[in-house]
C-alpha cells in the first residue's frame, strides 16, 4: 500500500467494477488513517533544496536529507520508503526515464527527452483543476519568459485528476485561460507519471544538460530556491545570466491559524463529493449514510442534518452518488436542493462539471450573498443582489477570496439537473485562490 499513489488507484478504478474499486479504496483510506495516527507525514520527505545560488551545485543526496517546504494543500499520495543509498527513479541523481504514453501534444510537436539533451529541462506535473498547480503557474510563466531563450525548456505533463480532464478541448481551454506558452503533454494513462515515480500534484523535476535529475520539489512554495537551481544548471551549459535578476520571492505564506487551529478551526482540507474519491480521502467526508448504502449512481433524497463541522460536506435534496461527483438529480424551481459546508480559510474553490447547457449556481456565505470584498474571480451578482457563478465548462471556479482568515457557512444551490460537484479546495493566503 505504501507504494500506491492516488492516481494509480483512480486509474485502476476506471477498469474495475465500481464496487470492487470502492472496497479497494476503502482499504487504502483506512491504511492512510493508520499511518497518520502513527505520526508519519503522508507527503513524505522531499529532496534537498539549495539555500543560495552557490549551493545549487551540491544537489545530490537521498530523501533522508533536509526536506523542502511544502504547502498545506499539496495533493497527498502514499510514498515509498526511500532508504536505499543509490538514487531511485525520479530522485536526484537518477537519469530521467523519458516521456511515455502521451495522448495529446499541445503547443508542440511530439518529442523525446533525449532530443532535449544539452538544455535544461523542467518537467512540471500538473492538472488544470488543481488549485496548488494553478498557484504555481505565475512563477512558471516568469521562468519561461526569462530563461527560455537561454536554454530552459519547461514541459508541462498534464496528468488528470478527473475523467473530464482527459478531454483535449478542456485542457486546451485551460492552456489558453492561463496563457501557458510551453509544451503541455496529456498523460491520460499516467505512463509518464509512473515513469518518473511521481506522487504529487504539482511536482517539478529539473534536469541538467545530460538528462540527470538535479532538483525535485513537491507542492507549492520554494520558488526562489527553484529558480536558483534553474540558474545554476543554465550556467553549466554556458548560458550568460547577465542582467537577469532572480526573483527572491519564495511564495506566499498562509495564515498561522491554518495550522494552529487543528482539525476544528484549521484550514479545511480538500473535500471530494464523488463516492470513490470521498471514500479514498481520510480527511473528506459526506456524513449521510445514504451515500454509501445505496448502489452507485442512485437517486437519493438527502436531508441536511445541520450542526455542520469542519472538513465535511452536506447534501440536501435529490442527488445522484456518482463515482467522481455528486450530481443534482432533478430540476427544481426555488433552489431548494443544495450542498453545504462549514469551512475555515481565506479562499474557497469548487470543481464543477457540465454536460450540455450552461447553468447558474447560487452562493451564500453565512446565509447572505458573498460580500464584494470577499468575492472570488468567478462570482457575479444578479439584479436582485444574489451572488452566483455561471458554469459553462468543466473546471475549477473561484468562489471566495477574503483578506481575513475565518470560519463561515457556505451553500451552493442550482435548479439545474446538470449541477455536478466534484471537489472543494481552500486557501489561507492574503490573496488569490
Amino acid at each position: 500500500l505504501n507504494a500506491t499513489t492516488m492516481k494509480e488507484a483512480m486509474a485502476t478504478a476506471h477498469q474495475l467494477d465500481l464496487r470492487q474499486a470502492i472496497t479497494a479504496s476503502l482499504l487504502i483510506s483506512l491504511s492512510m488513517v493508520f499511518v497518520a495516527a502513527c505520526g508519519s507525514d503522508s507527503a513524505g520527505a522531499s529532496l534537498p533544496i539549495p539555500t543560495s545560488e552557490q549551493e545549487v551545485v551540491s544537489l545530490g543526496g537521498t530523501s533522508n536529507d533536509t526536506p523542502s517546504s511544502t504547502s498545506l494543500d499539496v495533493t497527498p499520495a502514499l510514498v515509498e520508503d526511500t532508504a536505499d543509498a543509490l538514487p531511485r527513479i525520479g530522485e536526484v541523481g537518477s537519469l530521467a526515464q523519458g516521456i511515455h504514453g502521451i495522448s495529446g501534444w499541445i503547443n508542440t510537436e511530439p518529442f523525446t527527452l533525449e532530443s532535449l539533451r544539452g538544455q535544461v529541462v523542467l518537467v512540471d506535473f500538473w492538472t488544470y483543476t488543481c488549485v496548488n498547480c494553478i498557484r504555481t503557474i505565475p512563477y512558471l510563466k516568469d521562468w519561461h519568459e526569462k530563461y527560455a531563450d537561454l536554454g530552459l525548456i519547461i514541459v508541462g505533463v498534464h496528468s488528470p485528476e478527473f475523467q473530464f480532464e482527459e478531454v483535449r478541448e478542456n485542457v486546451e481551454a485551460a492552456v489558453e485561460k492561463f496563457e501557458i506558452g510551453w509544451p503541455v503533454l496529456q498523460d491520460n494513462d499516467f505512463e509518464t507519471w509512473l515513469a518518473f515515480n511521481n506522487q504529487f500534484w504539482p511536482t517539478k523535476y529539473l534536469m541538467d544538460k545530460d538528462g540527470v535529475i538535479q532538483y525535485v520539489h513537491f507542492g507549492e512554495g520554494a520558488y526562489d530556491e527553484t529558480e536558483l537551481a534553474i540558474r545554476q544548471l543554465l550556467q553549466e551549459t554556458g548560458a550568460s545570466l547577465d542582467g537577469i535578476a532572480a526573483n527572491p520571492d519564495p511564495g506566499p505564506v498562509g495564515d498561522e491559524m491554518a495550522i494552529s487551529g487543528g482539525i476544528v478551526t484549521g484550514q479545511t482540507q480538500e473535500l471530494f463529493a464523488g463516492l470513490f474519491l470521498n471514500i479514498y480521502s481520510p480527511t473528506s467526508f459526506i456524513i449521510q449514510v445514504e451515500l454509501y448504502t445505496n448502489p452507485p449512481d442512485s437517486q437519493i433524497l438527502f436531508e441536511d442534518p445541520g450542526n455542520h463541522q469542519n472538513n465535511t460536506l452536506y447534501l440536501h435534496g435529490m442527488w445522484s452518488n456518482g463515482s467522481e461527483s455528486a450530481k443534482h438529480a432533478r430540476v427544481t424551481e426555488n433552489l431548494e436542493d443544495y450542498v453545504a459546508l462549514k469551512y475555515y480559510g481565506t479562499s474557497v474553490n469548487v470543481v464543477l462539471g457540465i454536460e450540455s447547457e450552461p447553468y447558474k449556481v447560487y452562493l451564500t456565505v453565512d446565509d447572505d450573498p458573498i460580500p464584494l470584498v470577499d468575492r472570488g474571480a468567478d462570482v457575479q451578482e444578479d439584479e436582485d443582489g444574489a451572488t452566483f457563478i455561471l458554469v459553462d465548462i468543466d473546471r475549477m471556479y473561484r468562489l471566495t477570496e477574503s483578506p481575513e482568515y475565518g470560519g463561515h457557512e457556505m451553500k451552493l444551490s442550482s435548479n439545474s439537473d446538470e449541477f455536478a460537484v466534484f471537489s472543494f479546495t481552500f486557501g489561507s493566503y492574503e490573496s488569490g485562490p
